[in-house]
């Protein structure tokens, strides 16, 4: 039997049961505002400090930290090394693949919205993906909410196509963030085993460190400029796009599914050029007015479509 995207199942006490509505809604809208500040930080902080650098010591810190924190909560002890190799290649792909990409992304040129636009397709391709890797399928609504919101985030950022003076390989980058995203989570949705979130961040963010040192050694930006207004940028991208936003990204997908927590990702677009007209100067039209309510409009049809379905014994829908 398929198994709806979208359906909550609590694997790990093999129980399941309902999150409540406007704790999913909350979680969400967080998950929104804090994902598409990474877009509008990248492009502020790597003015004046190469992107390696940033991420280094916007991960390095943390990973310190989480460490210590998952050991002192025992988060650490009687987990498979299986299990940890397998957190580990998730977060070079989901954290380290995708952060690095959409850092290249904005300093080569490409605007924000723009960037934020191509990670926003990821929704269409998992969820062609989805049915044959995992086993889940896609309800007619959820397909049709993908297409509205595919049209809305087009309009949103379309006006900065045209302005952007990116050379046309620039464009390969967001592409391949979207890319590692996408591997990451279909590797963590094809595990048997579900950690605690403390765990799960912790390996990836450590894992991302480690790979961060050896990139930025390699290139020679290993040593931070002596400015208050790095330092601010990398505590702001540590615990915003990073704790908040990467942390709700897997508590979501343990409550929403897939295809619905990918249809948020529809609303990040507009939101970061909402952002990046206000503090960059980037374009806001007519036109990202509809796209707002496109992606809103979509996003709503995806989630409602998880809900619709009856749920059998032993499952519970996830709530919006």
């Amino acid at each position: 039997m398929t198994k709806q995207i979208g359906v909550l199942a609590d694997r790990a006490n093999g129980r399941s049961g309902r999150v409540p509505g406007v704790v999913t809604v909350l979680a969400a809208a967080a998950f929104v505002l804090a994902w598409s500040s990474g877009f509008t930080i990248a492009a502020v902080a790597t003015v004046d400090a190469p992107a390696t650098t940033l991420l280094l010591w916007r991960f390095l810190p943390l990973a310190v930290l989480l460490v210590a924190a998952a050991a002192a909560r025992g988060r650490l002890r009687g987990v498979p090394v299986v299990e940890l190799r397998r957190q580990a290649v998730i977060g070079l792909l989901a954290q380290f693949g995708y952060v690095v990409f959409v850092y290249a992304a904005v300093g080569a040129g490409v605007a924000t919205g723009s960037t934020a636009l191509v990670d926003a397709v990821q929704p269409l391709v998992v969820a062609t993906l989805v049915g044959p890797l995992l086993g889940l399928r896609v309800r007619g609504a959820q397909w049709a909410g993908l297409g509205v919101g595919a049209v809305g985030v087009v309009l949103v950022v379309g006006s900065q196509l045209g302005d952007s003076d990116a050379p046309a390989w620039a464009w390969a980058f967001p592409a391949l963030a979207m890319a590692s995203l996408i591997a990451g989570t279909l590797v963590e949705r094809r595990g048997a085993a579900e950690l605690p979130v403390l765990t799960t961040l912790t390996v990836h963010v450590s894992v991302t460190a480690a790979a961060l040192v050896v990139l930025a050694a390699a290139t020679g930006t290993l040593v931070p400029p002596p400015s208050f207004s790095f330092w601010v940028a990398t505590v702001l991208s540590a615990l915003v796009p990073t704790l908040a936003a990467y942390g709700l990204y897997w508590w979501l997908l343990r409550r929403l599914g897939v295809t619905a927590l990918n249809a948020l990702l529809f609303l990040v677009a507009p939101t970061t050029a909402a952002s990046g007209a206000l503090l960059l100067g980037e374009p806001l039209t007519a036109w990202t007015l509809a796209g707002f309510v496109l992606s809103g409009a979509g996003s709503a049809l995806v989630l409602a479509g998880g809900r619709r379905r009856r749920a059998p014994v032993g499952e519970a829908l996830a709530t919006a």
